[in-house]
């Protein structure tokens, strides 16, 4: 295990701007010191800094770490159609797949700038697939935070409720969610609650998770109007739109975060905001499935907490988030018709620090300072000639930044990216796996 006590002569974005000529030291896991150059010698283990550019770690809030076995799958089909298919690789999911598939997730994010991510686990009978998947994340070294799935509304097509093959009584799950938060107690990895969308749970339903939930302390997690099927469905069923079905239920509150918020309009950012819900904001996959543009600038002017989120490796189809970073940038100022708008120390802000609060982690202030978690990236723009010649670090990375300029990634101020590859684990055994593991799907019946 490399545990660098210095990153000397970095140039580094700290309190928003950029420090070159930088000493990092390290201790107990976290950023002792930002200085300059020189100011003390250099002791202990020395990670050689000159040339590059040390930022904070992106937390990716919202992904499915078992679909990277299912990359590309149903390409052009609508959500529902989507999901549908997903839900069959899903049910047949075993735990050799999901290892696979998590493990190669949570590389790719680690080589691309994420040193924390939120899994957001479907709903799964499989105690042995949650280990797996456990097993995995111990294995990459990634900082996580699982959100095991839960759901008490059957129903096969989707549109009212949940995959039933998936679904076990809410009891059951919340007892296995215990035993998980046991097991992972002391490690980089967290346990949550993970609802499908409000058309999966009753409202008994969300009042029991949310009873279960504050109980512990733990973040919840929900798809909500990625499309305006939550809205159609709620008010077919129950009355209210989707917000308010939540609501009513009591289901809305500071450790809830909503994922896409896509068909989110002014009043349900007025509601979410005043109950200091979280959101994760997830571009790509809304390209993707052809779901539309969340109203970011919108959701930040209401006061919401947003987050960056990469999504699943079947709707993005990748762990990507410095692809993320850029798209999420890019695909406001094409719907706002405004290139100034989210600019790299704003999108920075949402990627490292935009719904930690919610999800119980670390809040970070604007960029490397002394005190927080040694969750790093070390990047070398000399790596990608694409990224090359820099003429501003910031424009740098948010319109040309790509993995490949990634060289060294820190989780707790261990190295667990060096060079571009994992230090934990064996790439190429890792992409034999991987592809052994790829599921045969048989198409759900329209």
């Amino acid at each position: 295990m490399s545990m660098p006590d210095v990153i000397s002569d970095v140039t580094v974005w700290s309190q928003g701007r950029w420090l070159a000529g930088q000493d990092v030291r390290l201790r107990g896991g976290r950023v002792a010191a930002v200085e300059p150059h020189g100011l003390r010698p250099a002791a202990g283990t020395v990670l050689p800094g000159a040339g590059g550019h040390l930022v904070p770690g992106l937390v990716n809030t919202h992904t499915h770490l078992h679909q990277a076995v299912m990359r590309g799958l149903a390409e052009g089909e609508p959500l529902i159609r989507w999901l549908r298919h997903v839900a069959e690789g899903t049910v047949a999911l075993t735990p050799e797949q999901a290892y696979a598939a998590a493990a190669a997730a949570s590389v790719e994010a680690l080589r691309s700038g994420t040193t924390a991510l939120v899994e957001h686990m479907w709903p799964h009978p499989s105690r042995a697939v949650h280990d797996a998947v456990l097993a995995a994340l111990a294995d990459t070294g990634v900082r996580a935070l699982v959100c095991r799935g839960v759901a008490d509304r059957p129903d096969a097509t989707r549109r009212w409720g949940f995959e039933p093959r998936l679904m076990e009584p809410l009891d059951d799950a919340f007892g296995h969610i215990d035993d998980l938060a046991a097991a992972v107690r002391g490690t980089r990895v967290g346990i949550g609650v993970a609802l499908p969308n409000p058309r999966s749970v009753t409202a008994d339903g969300l009042r029991a998770v949310r009873a279960f939930a504050e109980e512990r302390g733990m973040t919840a997690t929900l798809h909500l109007l990625e499309t305006p099927t939550d809205d159609e469905m709620c008010r077919e069923h129950a009355g209210v739109g989707a917000v308010r079905y939540l609501a009513d239920a009591g289901f809305l509150w500071d450790r809830l975060l909503a994922v896409h918020c896509v068909a989110l309009d002014a009043e349900g950012r007025r509601v979410l905001a005043e109950h200091r819900v979280g959101v994760s904001y997830n571009p790509l996959s809304n390209m993707r499935l052809g779901s539309g543009v969340a109203p970011v600038p919108e959701m930040l002017a209401a006061g919401l907490r947003v987050g960056l989120g990469v999504d699943g490796a079947a709707s993005n189809d990748t762990q990507d988030a410095l692809e993320t970073l850029r798209i999420g940038a890019y695909l406001q100022r094409a719907a706002h018709r405004r290139s100034d708008l989210l600019g790299f120390a704003q999108m920075m802000g949402l990627a490292t620090n935009g719904a930690n609060a919610v999800l119980g982690m670390e809040e970070r202030p604007e960029g490397v300072v002394p005190g927080i978690q040694a969750d790093l990236v070390l990047l070398r723009f000399d790596r990608d000639l694409a990224c090359v010649p820099v003429h501003d670090p910031g424009a740098t990375l948010l319109t040309t930044g790509s993995a490949r300029a990634v060289d060294t990634v820190l989780v707790g101020g261990e190295t667990v990216i060096s060079g571009g590859y994992s230090t934990r684990v064996d790439e190429r055994d890792l992409v034999a796996r991987a592809v052994a593991a790829a599921p045969e799907f048989t198409a759900p019946a329209r």
